[in-house]
C-alpha cells in the first residue's frame, strides 16, 4: 500500500479545502516545500501534489516550487491541478515528476487523453472527482453530468497507469472515504486505484489494504490538523 501524503499549493502556500470549497480553506504555516522536508524526513516515498492555483486558471502555475520539489528529494511525485495540454504535461514530464494527472480536460475530451497516454506512456493517471455518482470540472466548480463508472467504462483500455478517485463530498471531511463507490471503480478499472476523500485514521489505511486493485490512499487534511501521527503512517507506507 502506497501512502501519499498530499501538498494542496494556493498562493504559494499549503492549504486545505472542504470539499473542494474555496471558501472554507485552511491555510497551514509550512510552505510547501518544507512541508515536503517534513515528509521525506519520515520516510515517505511518495507523494500528491495538486496545483490548486492551476486548477482554477486551467494552466501550470506553481511549476516553480513543484520543479524544487522533485528536484531536491526522492519523492515518486504524482501533480494535477491545471493541466489541459500536451505542453503541461511535457513540462512535468522533463523535471521528473512520476505521473501527470488529467482531470477536467480529459473528461471534457476523451481523445486529449487517449493521445496523451499513448504520447506519454506510463505517466499518465487519471483523476476522477465525483459528487453524487457525477464528475466534477474545473476545481470542482461545475458537474459534468456525466456518470463516473459510464466514462471509466469508455475509457478504461486508453493504457492510462493510474486511477485517483476522490469522492468531493468526503473531501476535507475526515468522515472516512466512500469505500462503498470506491469498491465499484476499482472493480471495472483496468489500472490501479487510488483512494483520496475523506481520510481520517490509521483503521481507514487498514481496511484500503483489505480492498482489491486500491494502489495507496492520499492522505491530506487529517495529517495536518494532526489526527494521524506521520511516524504511524509512515509504517503503512510500503
Amino acid at each position: 500500500m502506497k501512502i501519499f501524503p498530499a501538498i494542496d499549493i494556493k498562493d504559494k502556500k499549503c492549504v486545505r479545502l472542504i470539499k473542494g470549497d474555496f471558501s472554507q480553506k485552511t491555510e497551514y504555516q509550512m510552505s510547501p516545500v518544507e512541508q515536503a522536508t517534513q515528509f521525506i524526513d519520515k520516510g515517505f516515498k511518495n507523494l500528491h501534489i495538486v496545483d490548486l492555483d492551476g486548477a482554477l486558471a486551467g494552466e501550470t502555475v506553481n511549476l516553480d516550487i513543484i520543479k524544487e520539489i522533485v528536484s531536491k528529494f526522492d519523492f515518486k511525485v504524482e501533480v494535477g491541478g491545471g493541466v489541459r495540454d500536451f505542453d503541461s504535461i511535457q513540462e512535468y514530464a522533463d523535471i521528473g515528476v512520476d505521473k501527470i494527472i488529467l482531470g477536467s480536460a480529459a473528461i471534457k475530451d476523451k481523445n486529449f487523453l487517449k493521445k496523451a497516454c499513448k504520447k506519454f506512456p506510463k505517466k499518465i493517471a487519471l483523476g476522477l472527482d465525483a459528487k453524487d455518482g457525477k464528475l466534477s470540472l474545473s476545481g470542482w466548480k461545475e458537474s459534468s453530468g456525466i456518470s463516473t463508472l459510464d466514462f471509466l467504462t469508455e475509457v478504461n483500455d486508453y493504457g492510462i497507469s493510474r486511477l485517483i478517485f476522490t469522492d468531493i463530498n468526503k473531501d476535507g471531511t475526515k468522515e472516512s472515504p466512500n469505500f462503498d463507490e470506491t469498491l465499484k471503480v476499482a472493480e471495472i478499472s483496468n489500472c490501479p486505484v487510488i483512494i483520496s476523500g475523506g481520510v481520517s485514521s490509521i483503521e481507514d489505511i487498514k481496511k484500503a489494504k483489505t480492498l482489491k486493485n486500491i494502489e495507496g490512499v492520499i492522505v491530506g487534511k487529517a495529517i495536518y490538523d494532526g489526527d494521524i501521527k506521520l511516524e504511524e503512517l509512515a509504517k503503512e507506507d510500503a
